[in-house]
């Protein structure tokens, strides 16, 4: 009976330990997966800018890629962190 009531808390305390892993490792789980919804919310939010709002589509063209409309002229300065001798 002692060896039995042994076995049976050894086993009882593994599979405990197991339990509280695996509860772990599924708020892990979920965590991850609240954050990739949250993702591709922003992503289907931007899918859908850049299949329906045309100054959305030229603010990036602007700012990502440098480019301008025929006719403007662009001013470029010194970035304030480059050490410039004097």
């Amino acid at each position: 009976m002692v060896v039995l009531a042994i076995g049976l808390a050894v086993f009882g305390v593994k599979e405990s330990v197991r339990a509280w892993q695996m509860r772990r490792d599924m708020q892990t789980v979920e965590r991850d997966l609240t954050t990739l919804r949250s993702q591709q919310e922003q992503l289907s939010r931007t899918v859908d800018r850049l299949r329906t709002d045309p100054l959305y589509i030229e603010k990036l063209a602007r700012e990502e890629m440098g480019m301008v409309r025929e006719g403007e002229t662009v001013l470029k300065f010194p970035s304030q962190n480059s050490s410039n001798p004097r």
